[in-house]
């Protein structure tokens, strides 16, 4: 979808730009699948802030979205195309034979209208949902399965796509967006096909105020605290960090510090990692 800019009027409309929502159905959500949100502004069930700078925001329901695809050699027609709040990818309402409504994310090229399925022997065609061990090698692919019967986990963000490099055995090769060589059970399940809306990466914000619709509250610098807020802080003027790299207000390193853990079982499936190593 195009991208829409605006003149500069204000400060906050220079350089500020919006995705053209107009090839998108002008219509209601589905009301049976929609859910609640509870808001939680970054708490946890004891109360307590795990994840900062958040709250507000604008009030929004989330889509029940089909990541597992399991409704199997049976076609669904492509009703709608419509905006998602809650994910960067819009999402395409299908309805099946029996009458049976679910929404899926909507990859490029998928238009209203179109005819999918899921199954093993359905044609490669951008849509349809098959096992890894029944698509071509080289094949680009989004909604992977990460464990069979799970549903989609990996490439499911705005313009993703992962590529299906080889199958080994029990396990398909797969090349992820973020450059990771990565095996996966050939029995998972995969959508042929690009996520939609890329030019979802080209928005530019404009101003606070957009920021906090989407439930982000201010991000201050530690630099600019007092050093009984934050390791960065204190000094005179504009100071150094004054440590040998970044650092988190509780002093763990900031850049490059590893979360991992070591002895996690999937590593042997990992084949090379994001990083090149």
């Amino acid at each position: 979808m195009p991208t829409k800019y605006y003149k500069p009027t204000t400060p906050g409309r220079r350089d500020m730009s919006v995705i053209d929502y107009s090839t998108l159905s002008k219509v209601a959500p589905e009301r049976s699948l929609l859910e609640p949100i509870k808001k939680n502004a970054g708490r946890n069930s004891y109360g307590r802030i795990t994840v900062r700078h958040r709250g507000g925001g604008n009030r929004r329901k989330y889509r029940i979205i089909d990541f597992k695809r399991n409704k199997v050699d049976m076609e669904a027609t492509i009703l709608t195309l419509e905006y998602d709040p809650n994910r960067s990818a819009n999402i395409a309402l299908v309805q099946y034979e029996d009458g049976e409504k679910r929404y899926i994310i909507a990859p490029v090229g998928l238009n209203i209208g179109d005819k999918i399925a899921s199954g093993e022997n359905v044609d490669i065609k951008v849509g349809n949902a098959l096992p890894l061990s029944s698509i071509p090698v080289g094949t680009f692919i989004h909604n992977v399965e990460l464990y069979p019967g799970k549903g989609a986990q990996l490439a499911r963000a705005a313009g993703n796509m992962a590529q299906l490099m080889a199958k080994e055995g029990v396990h398909a090769l797969l090349r992820l967006p973020s450059g990771e060589l990565r095996k996966v059970s050939k029995d998972c399940m995969a959508t042929i096909g690009q996520v939609g809306n890329l030019e979802h990466e080209n928005v530019k914000i404009g101003k606070a105020g957009r920021k906090r619709n989407m439930g982000w509250r201010p991000t201050v610098r530690g630099s600019v605290m007092n050093p009984c807020d934050h390791p960065h802080g204190g000094g005179e003027g504009k100071s150094p960090i004054g440590r040998p790299g970044p650092v988190t207000p509780w002093g763990k390193p900031a850049l490059g510090y590893k979360t991992r853990n070591k002895k996690k079982a999937s590593d042997k499936l990992i084949v090379k990692r994001r990083n090149g190593k």
